[in-house]
């Protein structure tokens, strides 16, 4: 891609994407992610039904008069994307790839973030490690995230969901908020998810296309699989073909929804064929029902 191509899309993606994270998402992103802790502020007179644990006993000794500590939450929190650059994201039937509607949700996240003067960081995966951005805070940090995401162009096809929670786990000491956003056509990363959602804020953003939910009847067909780089014939006109794919789907997504809630990691769905705002908007109001 050019890279006057690639400035008109960040462009387009930062004006659409900033606009919906300042009209609609920073209150309900700074709601539902809190900071470390509370830290102290000031000291102001005690008034009744302040809690008498808070006194300040050497402001108090000074004035003799009581004074109490006011704390506020330390709002700044650690972001980090994890961002499935896979093959499988090449794909989409209605409105968007699979692979544009990450972009634009990952860009709404980082502008609420950098909003709340959180640092936002990246990590990029395949079945390995493409890429790590460390966290850092900034406009101009951000629209390097999206031109990222736009251009980048990994080694590798295929997918282990595992190895880039490993690498947030080992990567990023300090607990953090993170949004690991993929189609998750992958099995096996139980364990990581669960270390990794003991250790930080974890969210499973989950991105899928309609027709991947059922094959279309459209007789014999070429399918070409990017991730391993095959070719088959599938005879599409076979109830028992699309009965047995409908099946794995089924189980697959049921396996996915049993993982999430086992391992405690809060989790949306995403269809190309519809807008992310409203799924996005629904995660974040379950999460300041919660606090």
């Amino acid at each position: 891609m050019e890279t006057k191509e690639i400035f008109k899309k960040v462009r387009k993606i930062e004006i659409k994407t900033r606009g919906l994270s300042n009209q609609i998402f920073s209150g309900h992103y700074h709601s539902s992610f809190k900071g470390k802790g509370m830290a102290f502020s000031e000291v102001r007179e005690y008034q009744y039904g302040d809690d008498i644990r808070n006194i300040d006993w050497n402001v108090t000794a000074r004035f003799n008069h009581p004074f109490v500590k006011i704390f506020e939450e330390e709002r700044e929190l650690t972001v980090m994307l994890l961002i499935d650059v896979s093959g499988s994201n090449e794909f989409g039937t209605v409105n968007q790839l699979k692979e544009e509607q990450m972009t634009e949700i990952a860009a709404v996240l980082a502008f609420s973030a950098i909003h709340n003067n959180d640092k936002v960081g990246v990590i990029f995966f395949s079945d390995k490690i493409e890429k790590f951005i460390p966290p850092k805070k900034g406009t101009s940090h951000i629209l390097r995230i999206i031109r990222e995401l736009i251009d980048f162009h990994p080694e590798s096809q295929k997918t282990n969901v595992a190895e880039g929670l490993r690498y947030l786990t080992n990567a990023i000491k300090k607990r953090c908020t993170a949004f690991i956003i993929s189609d998750f056509m992958d099995k096996g990363f139980d364990n990581a998810l669960k270390i990794a959602g003991s250790k930080h804020d974890l969210v499973a953003l989950r991105v899928y296309d309609e027709r991947e939910k059922e094959l279309p009847n459209i007789g014999l067909t070429k399918v070409y699989n990017k991730e391993s780089d095959n070719t088959m014939w599938v005879d599409t006109s076979s109830n028992k073909t699309r009965e047995a794919y409908n099946k794995w789907w089924k189980e697959h997504d049921e396996y996915l929804t049993r993982l999430f809630l086992r391992s405690g990691v809060d989790a949306a769905h995403f269809s190309t064929a519809e807008d992310y705002v409203r799924p996005l908007v629904n995660l974040f109001k379950r999460r300041e029902a919660r606090y």
